[in-house]
């Protein structure tokens, strides 16, 4: 059964924080708040977190998942940006998108895609999401929390704890987040391509 932490939004507890960050490391699942939707988190070495999430959401290997960063300098230890997407990275983070890019060697094999060798990688602006980055100290290998038969990602803890509580082993409440998917931009080419239009705005990219 998930343990549920009711988390202050704006100021967390060190307490529950150290004890999220801890179930994360030693292999548990969370699903925790970002500044676009709720999300599945777990630590990028994490195989068997990994292997949870795609039965959850029966993804198939095509699938990018996200590297969820705490900063700039450690998104750029996992992907390579090139000197022309430089300022549109930097200028969109943090904030609800998440850009598609070429993967350096830190990034385990299986989370690439097969055939781009590209991972997805994003830096949240959400305060609680940010308060168990900096305790990991390092990212969090993420996905939407969107389940197969729904259009639309749910948006309240309780809803989550009651649909997931024998799936996940932890749910973080810090009341309202936000209720869209993040835009995924994929500037692994010479120009952007907008992948998805979600929370943030696509215009800076088109």
């Amino acid at each position: 059964m998930a343990k549920y932490f009711d988390v202050h939004p704006h100021n967390p507890q060190t307490r529950s924080i150290r004890q999220i960050v801890d179930l994360v490391r030693d292999g548990g699942l969370i699903a925790y708040p970002t500044d676009s939707c709720f999300a599945f988190g777990c630590l990028v070495g994490n195989r068997d977190g990994l292997g949870r999430v795609r039965e959850i959401r029966r993804l198939d290997e095509r699938h990018h998942f996200t590297l969820v960063c705490r900063d700039f300098a450690q998104l750029g230890q996992f992907v390579h940006v090139s000197n022309s997407m430089f300022r549109l990275v930097k200028a969109a983070t943090p904030g609800s998108f998440t850009f598609i890019l070429p993967a350096t060697r830190e990034v385990p094999r299986r989370l690439l895609h097969p055939k781009k060798r590209t991972v997805g990688v994003r830096i949240p602006n959400h305060v609680v999401a940010q308060a168990l980055l900096a305790e990991l100290g390092e990212p969090l290998l993420s996905s939407t929390l969107l389940l197969p038969e729904q259009d639309d990602p749910l948006t309240e803890a309780w809803e989550i704890k009651d649909q997931l509580e024998h799936l996940v082993d932890a749910v973080v409440d810090s009341g309202g987040c936000g209720t869209e998917p993040t835009t995924v931009i994929d500037l692994s080419q010479d120009e952007p391509e907008v992948l998805r239009r979600g929370a943030g705005d696509p215009g800076r990219f088109e």
